[in-house]
């Protein structure tokens, strides 16, 4: 099963506070075991016969330790949890009978088992909805964006992401009424990650650049620095290594200020850092690379174009002497200069020689050749020093 980012470390820390009273608040600080052996003393008869504030005390320790045992041992969390349900169903207490049953489901979910967590995380629905018509609205409130949050994890784990995204933004809806700014910092990266890890990109950016703002709200650098290092990743994997690394060294500045608590975070952003360059290295050696393809290509291509053009003079140089000796043939006359010969021959009289007169007009050799000995015929002249000194005496050159 795929890995998904899980919200209720979070959730835990924003919704999971238990109130701790002072009779019992030594305990919870030593350990849980003193706790438990405080408890442990509240038979079913002695529990029929102690009074409200009683009750309350001792609610108040199930749930220490139904929250206490919640990382470190999950069936001592699960029994306290029951513990605090049956007690909180006979006095009607349903905040505290509402928390005791998502934990339940939390467990669930957290070992896979999706419907038993569903059914624990709906019946806590149940009593919030009840809650609803008699307590004040921030604690109602506080236990519904609880709720939603674990109902969104446990649809994230059972691949309903639509439907996880909209219990995220019911929570979303209560945290920005009540101004938590940094719950919704929180809530809006760890959707803007589950979006990366779909692929949908332009989902993810819409949620990373939420967290972001929620968290520059909030003022808390750590939460504006987890938000830059979401948008730095997203960018880094659309192969914008740029701004990627831009957004990092940002979260970087951040992170720098709590190396003391965040030293993976910033670890994993330098990691990140590292592979924004990396990437930016490969990209600059393949359009390098590029380039010098493409300059060889057009090298190519005009070296191709310049034989295309000089096999072009030469062939139309050809014709133009077949041309030129038809006319001639045709005219019957003693010395008539052909726009060609007249071209050619200040070049003989320059002294050029044969091959260089070809490759200034981009005409073939044998071309040259065949102009030079009719200009000799033309000019009845042996050699080309009497064709220059005939033609100066004509005043062709």
């Amino acid at each position: 099963m795929r890995t998904r980012l899980i919200l209720s470390t979070f959730l835990a820390l924003v919704f999971g506070t238990a109130t701790i009273h002072a009779e019992y608040s030594d305990h919870r600080r030593g350990n849980l075991d003193s706790l438990e052996n405080v408890v442990v003393k509240y038979t079913p008869d002695r529990i029929e016969k102690a009074s409200e504030e009683e009750l309350k005390d001792l609610i108040n320790a199930y749930d220490d330790l139904m929250n206490g045992y919640l990382q470190i041992n999950r069936e001592r969390s699960m029994l306290f949890a029951r513990k605090q349900i049956a007690l909180a169903s006979r006095m009607g207490w349903l905040v505290k009978k509402s928390e005791a049953e998502k934990t339940i489901g939390k467990h669930y979910w957290g070992s896979e088992q999706y419907d038993s967590a569903m059914f624990y995380f709906n019946l806590a629905l149940k009593d919030v909805d009840q809650l609803a018509e008699t307590a004040d609205q921030e604690t109602v409130d506080d236990s519904y964006s609880s709720l939603y949050g674990a109902i969104g994890n446990c649809l994230n784990m059972m691949d309903s992401i639509p439907q996880a995204m909209e219990y995220y933004r019911k929570a979303g809806e209560i945290f920005e009424r009540h101004g938590w700014n940094e719950s919704n910092a929180i809530l809006y990266y760890n959707m803007g990650e589950t979006w990366r890890e779909e692929k949908d990109f332009d989902q993810a950016k819409e949620c990373y650049d939420t967290s972001l703002k929620y968290a520059l709200a909030s003022g808390d650098s750590l939460q504006i620095s987890s938000a830059m290092k979401g948008l730095g990743n997203l960018w880094l994997d659309r192969g914008k290594t740029r701004k990627a690394f831009k957004y990092l060294k940002e979260a970087d500045s951040y992170y720098s200020l709590h190396d003391d608590q965040e030293f993976r975070a910033r670890i994993e952003t330098l990691d990140l850092m590292g592979k924004a360059l990396a990437q930016q290295k490969k990209q600059l050696i393949i359009i390098i690379l590029s380039l010098i393809l493409l300059f060889l290509a057009a090298c190519a291509l005009l070296i191709a174009g310049r034989k295309a053009f000089i096999l072009r003079r030469q062939r139309d140089g050809a014709d133009e002497v077949i041309d030129e000796a038809m006319r001639e043939k045709e005219a019957d006359t003693e010395l008539i200069l052909t726009d060609r010969e007249t071209e050619i021959l200040p070049l003989i009289a320059s002294g050029m020689t044969s091959p260089q007169i070809a490759e200034k007009l981009f005409l073939s050799l044998a071309t040259i050749k065949w102009y030079r000995k009719r200009l000799l015929e033309k000019f009845d002249a042996a050699n080309t020093a009497e064709l220059i000194s005939k033609a100066k005496e004509k005043g062709l050159v």
